[in-house]
């Protein structure tokens, strides 16, 4: 059975919660390729099966070992001519930041001042927040991410806006309030004591409601006092399975000035470490001028790194060292993230482009086996989701991106010249972006559909989701 269009304001019931099934080529990766042979890493299925019940997957497999057990039984969305991969993972976004993405002209310390720091004050404004979180999660959903570690403002209604908006579509989100009492306009810091309030009063309203999940976000060690960043560290032991996220070793400036902050600390790293604001769940972007006394720290930590292309070659950043944090002898957990708005796209296909250039550019060569899980399983692991998202297996949560492998002309045409799925891969991660999403599934429900005209977006509950008001 294939699928029919439905109404543009009619809800897709077909797809929902009930037992349904996609049908198409997928990919899904088993082990890490940075640990292990890449060519044995993930699992290829060119015509697939993968039945999906009350928002996980019931069973994945061959569509001829399955067929028989479906066939007339649920509702079947057929997609030929494409490729199913677990939806994509971003380790490190701001939702705010969106309305300044292409700024022109500075490096990191500057561009705070100068763009960051001035549009993050009108998320004061409950209104403002709540139309830029609608059409943040839209951006996301049309490139294909399902989950993502987002920064928010220092407003306590920033979140609320965001995870309120996240709820209507059951993405499954990480996000948190800014902290930041130091370094910044006085419009946007808060103290010790109210940041940790607010921070411990939106814990409670939104950690694991649903599929919400907070994150404490001390902005980076240059904005908080030592004070401050004791505060989160005592916030988050206060909260087992909470999340942390901040910066780390962006930018050379910021490396320098940091070092003039905390004279007695050895290195950036330590900064977050001696406090308590390094271990499992913690999420540090950026890492470019990292030493390998911090890789090493970072590992025994079990904390994660994010890597950011598209920002760090766009602020003149540096370049990530991806093999290097991934040396086997003490593996660092690492995700890929696209940084908006110092990065330049909400496609982790475009973020994949720019992550092989930084990698050739580090003598190394980015394989797409490498760059896939990087986007999928790899994220996922990064975040201590590895156990429910980020791969297309029974049990797992129904997250799921369809990428259309003739989604323009010239990809249509090259695609023809491809000896394999790994050229196949490349090809997808050089000359894709949001175009080549065809389909995103979110825990099993096609809250995205590129074809579904006029209204392409669905909200969880089935309804079409209007465009926000700008």
């Amino acid at each position: 059975m294939t699928r029919s269009r439905p109404g543009p304001d009619a809800p897709d019931s077909r797809f929902g919660p009930g037992r349904h099934a996609l049908r198409g080529a997928t990919l899904s990766f088993h082990a890490d390729p940075f640990l292990s042979d890449p060519h044995a890493s993930y699992t290829h299925l060119p015509d697939a099966l993968v039945v999906i019940e009350d928002g996980r997957i019931a069973e994945a497999g061959p569509y001829d070992r399955l067929r028989a057990s479906v066939e007339g039984s649920m509702p079947v969305a057929h997609y030929p001519d494409a490729l199913i991969l677990p939806g994509f993972v971003d380790t490190h976004i701001h939702y705010p930041q969106t309305q300044m993405i292409g700024a022109f002209g500075e490096q990191l310390l500057e561009w705070l001042n100068k763009y960051t720091f001035v549009t993050e004050q009108q998320f004061a404004d409950p209104a403002h927040a709540g139309m830029v979180s609608e059409l943040f999660l839209r951006e996301l959903l049309r490139a294909g991410t399902t989950t993502a570690a987002v920064y928010c403002t220092v407003h306590p209604g920033s979140v609320d806006a965001f995870f309120q908006a996240s709820q209507r579509f059951d993405t499954r989100m990480i996000a948190g309030k800014v902290l930041m009492d130091r370094n910044a306009p006085e419009a946007l810091r808060d103290t010790v004591q109210s940041g940790y309030e607010d921070s411990r009063n939106l814990i409670r309203k939104w950690h694991g409601k649903g599929r919400q999940l907070y994150c404490i976000t001390p902005r980076f060690a240059a904005t908080s006092s030592q004070a401050q960043l004791e505060s989160a560290a005592r916030l988050w032991r206060e909260h087992p399975g909470t999340y942390m996220q901040t910066h780390l070793s962006e930018n050379l400036g910021e490396v320098g000035w940091i070092a003039e902050l905390f004279p007695d600390c050895c290195d950036y790293f330590e900064v977050y470490r001696r406090v308590g604001l390094a271990g499992p769940r913690a999420i540090f972007a950026h890492a470019v001028h990292v030493s390998e006394d911090e890789l090493c720290a970072c590992h025994r930590a079990g904390a994660a790194l994010s890597h950011c292309p598209t920002s760090n070659l766009f602020l003149g950043s540096g370049l990530f060292r991806v093999f290097d944090a991934k040396r086997a002898d003490r593996p660092v957990r690492v995700g890929l993230g696209t940084d908006i708005g110092g990065g330049t796209a909400f496609s982790q296909l475009q973020t994949l482009n720019e992550a092989y250039k930084v990698a050739a550019l580090n003598q190394t060569r980015l394989t797409a086996a490498h760059a896939f899980y990087l986007a999928t399983r790899g994220g996922a692991h990064a975040l201590y989701l590895d156990d429910r998202l980020g791969a297309i297996e029974p049990g797992y949560e129904a997250d799921l991106v369809v990428l259309d492998l003739k989604s323009t002309p010239l990809m249509d045409f090259r695609m023809r010249y491809c000896a394999d799925l790994m050229e196949r891969l490349f090809v997808l991660m050089t000359l894709g972006d949001d175009r080549a999403v065809r389909a995103t599934y979110v825990a099993g429900r096609p809250v995205y559909d590129r074809s579904r005209q006029p209204a392409p977006f669905r909200y969880a509950d089935g309804s079409a989701a209007p465009a926000p008001a700008c």
